[in-house]
């Protein structure tokens, strides 16, 4: 009998260590909404690199993906001249890597295959807390402004005259985790006019902006809503005809895509994948044909240029949960 007891004040003890250990390992790694596998011990809300050196990774090829907003064939040729300026600043091989989804962005950062990437503004919050992703810069101006806004577009010659007039009508957003394709499109309508996705419309999702765009010019949706940028880049392309397309409202500005690197990279590659944004020379690139009013990375925190969108999650229910 004593010989048990002993035994259960043992077993009773380790326990309590081991319960101990688990709580000093958590007090140790503090992660606020951050995935498991992340800690935030400086409490800038996104994933500190590893402290074992062991954990840290610097790849002989980086892989870099940009947003898949539009057409990846043409944004290889666009982002051609940066890789090359980034393997000359970093002095490694760089890969553009394009990707389908949002999903599949996070997920192969997450994995481990996407070391650098240009994620949209809605999914930003996402691959932060899922994928480690640490977003550092944005595309800008001299002045440091950024952004576009999200709009609501209808077929130019539609009787549609405000978002109101929405009711009973078919209206296009892009993902469930875009911002302007969906998270605050659907938060002003229901704020603003009181509207509520398959209660007084039906939502319909188009993949892309590029697609919501396309879709009401050529009338196949009542109404989409997307982000200006995208739509003011088909209209210099000639993608689109802007004459078939009209605004029926413009939301406050948003920031962009953002621009950040894999949480486990080592420091010192981080450091050299920075230099290579900031000194990017702009003028007479294919970046800056294509995106003509930024002309240079500025630089961003996660934590203060994306509390907006944080917000527009909080408020619509939006959970950063990791699958």
């Amino acid at each position: 009998m004593l010989r048990s007891i002993k035994q259960l004040a043992g077993c009773v003890a380790a326990l309590t260590v081991i319960g101990t250990g688990a709580a000093l390992a958590q007090a140790d790694c503090p992660r606020g909404e951050l995935d498991k596998a992340y800690c935030d011990r400086n409490g800038d809300l996104v994933a500190d690199a590893p402290t074992d050196p062991k954990q840290l990774v610097n790849p002989s090829t980086l892989i870099f993906a940009y947003t898949p907003v539009e057409d990846p064939a043409l944004y290889t040729k666009v982002w051609d001249g940066f890789l090359r300026h980034a393997e000359k600043v970093t002095g490694k091989r760089v890969v553009f890597f394009p990707v389908q989804s949002n999903a599949a962005e996070i997920e192969a950062m997450r994995s481990g295959r996407l070391h650098i990437a240009g994620v949209s503004t809605g999914p930003t919050p996402i691959a932060v807390n899922c994928a480690g992703y640490v977003p550092f810069a944005i595309m800008g101006t001299q002045g440091g402004t950024f952004g576009y806004e999200m709009e609501i577009i209808v077929p130019a010659d539609s009787p549609i005259k405000t978002p109101a007039d929405l009711k009973g009508k078919k209206v296009a957003f892009t993902a469930p985790t875009s911002n302007s394709g969906f998270k605050a499109p659907s938060a002003i309508l229901e704020s603003e006019f009181n509207l509520k996705a398959e209660r007084d419309f039906t939502p319909v999702f188009s993949g892309k902006h590029d697609n919501s765009v396309l879709g009401v010019a050529n009338k196949d949706y009542d109404a989409a809503a997307i982000a200006n940028e995208v739509m003011f880049r088909m209209f210099e392309r000639k993608v689109v005809d802007k004459a078939k397309i009209r605004t029926i409202y413009k939301s406050e500005t948003f920031p962009t895509t953002s621009y950040g690197y894999a949480h486990n990279l080592d420091p010192k590659l981080v450091e050299k994948i920075k230099e290579a944004f900031f000194t990017f020379p702009w003028e007479g690139s294919a970046l800056k044909a294509e995106f003509k009013t930024e002309d240079r990375f500025v630089p961003i925190t996660y934590q203060k240029d994306w509390s907006v969108i944080r917000k527009i999650d909080a408020a619509t229910g939006v959970k950063y949960t990791c699958k």
